[in-house]
């Protein structure tokens, strides 16, 4: 029986990984290194992330992302972004260097049980551990509006989905959204010859300010000091002490989850955008149908207008929510199990121990209980140090061959969350 079993081989699975093996645990890691952003990106795409907030960790700080761009003579400089494919060689880099041989399978079904769980991967093999760690990313939580749910993906997409955008060349296609993935999807949309219009919920685009130079003034550093998120005092906060972000009540966690660092273009897409895509703004999408030769969408002003628009297809760019349900690698008698927060993601610990004890989460899927900063790669390092504390604490307190006992009662019928 494994120590831990890590789902999911991406920015937060390798660090846990990385953490995990040098401190000695047992253990297997589960999934293909760095696949959503190997194969659910489009080429041409840059990271909004500062490359010196992009690191996967490793304990020793060995395999950052500045040591891979020496290696391979590439440049990690503040404000000049690095493309997602040489974001993703380094992490196949540093799955490399910094931790064990990654089985590139697929975990199909995670199931509880006496002394831990049972990993099935997709062709059958199952796998014995003492604790799980689910890092798997953004892919299971896709979100698309409603009004273009259940119509034909040769319709309606989502951005996720393409690692390719050359089947729209010469095409007419509408991209919802107003956040970076919208943006930049519309760009390279438009930059290839594709017919490309942005329809988004909010009055007025944002985009995202220059960042100041690394290297001034004592006083402006102070007024706004640099960040992995950006600069200024509160994204330093959210970027640097999601520990104490976790103490703040639930209810300000919730609305900073939902409304901090919002749908925002960076600023090196702005001038690829204007002039280049039409844009509407002050719509969302109320009702769309298949006509002949692609679909017919009615926009809903806030005003309660109407506008009816015809285009070939839709790239819904409106994101991903991490909610409990869309876990569904886990059984169901274990995932009944996980309290939940008001927005529908999982409830966790202090040490991200969600309430079925052993069951480890990171990502996207915390970000409500650890802040923004878990959306982003940034939130890795934190993560993968403090999650393996609480994996060697859970393994501590549950002797090898015992059953792990899960807490009873809830506010919502689940367990109690356990917070080491």
């Amino acid at each position: 029986m494994y120590d831990l079993v890590v789902v999911g081989a991406g920015p937060y699975g390798l660090s846990i990984a990385s953490h995990a093996a040098t401190a000695g645990l047992n253990l297997r890691v589960f999934g293909r290194p760095m696949a959503s952003w190997r194969d659910h990106m489009p080429r041409g795409m840059l990271l909004k992330s500062e490359p010196w907030a992009s690191n996967l960790s490793d304990p020793h700080g060995r395999w950052r992302l500045d040591a891979y761009c020496t290696e391979h003579g590439l440049t990690a400089r503040h404000a000049e972004p690095i493309s997602v494919e040489d974001f993703a060689a380094y992490g196949l880099w540093f799955a490399r260097h910094a931790l064990p041989e990654v089985d590139e399978r697929q975990v199909a079904r995670v199931t509880s049980g006496p002394g831990g769980f049972t990993a099935v991967t997709e062709d059958g093999e199952t796998v014995h551990a003492r604790t799980v760690a689910l890092a798997v990313g953004v892919m299971p939580f896709v979100e698309i509006p409603q009004a273009l749910r259940g119509l034909h993906h040769s319709l309606v997409s989502h951005s996720s989905d393409h690692s390719d955008l050359d089947q729209f060349r010469g095409r007419d296609v509408t991209v919802i959204g107003g956040g970076q993935a919208a943006l930049e999807t519309a760009a390279l949309l438009a930059e290839q010859g594709t017919r490309v219009r942005v329809l988004a919920r909010a009055d007025r685009l944002v985009w995202n300010d220059v960042p100041p130079p690394w290297e001034r003034p004592w006083w402006q550093s102070v007024r706004s000091p640099h960040s992995g998120l950006g600069p200024g005092w509160r994204n330093w906060f959210y970027s640097e002490r999601p520990n104490l972000f976790r103490r703040l009540p639930e209810q300000t966690r919730a609305r900073i989850a939902t409304t901090a660092l919002g749908p925002a273009g960076a600023w090196w897409v702005r001038n690829r955008v204007e002039g280049s895509v039409d844009v509407l703004t002050g719509h969302e999408v109320a009702a769309a149908h298949a006509v002949s030769g692609g679909l017919r969408l009615e926009a809903v002003s806030r005003g309660g207008g109407t506008r009816t628009l015809e285009t070939e297809h839709v790239v819904a760019a409106t994101g991903f929510r991490p909610l409990c349900d869309r876990l569904g690698m886990l059984s169901a008698d274990l995932r009944v199990t996980l309290a939940t927060l008001p927005d529908g993601s999982p409830e966790v610990g202090r040490e991200f121990e969600s309430s079925h004890p052993g069951l480890f989460l990171a990502g996207l899927v915390t970000a409500s209980g650890f802040g923004p900063a878990m959306r982003f790669v940034q939130g890795a390092p934190f993560t993968a140090a403090t999650l393996v504390r609480g994996v060697r604490r859970r393994l501590r307190t549950t002797p090898t061959g015992g059953t792990i006992p899960v807490p009873g009662g809830s506010r919502s019928g689940s367990p109690s969350p356990v917070h080491g």
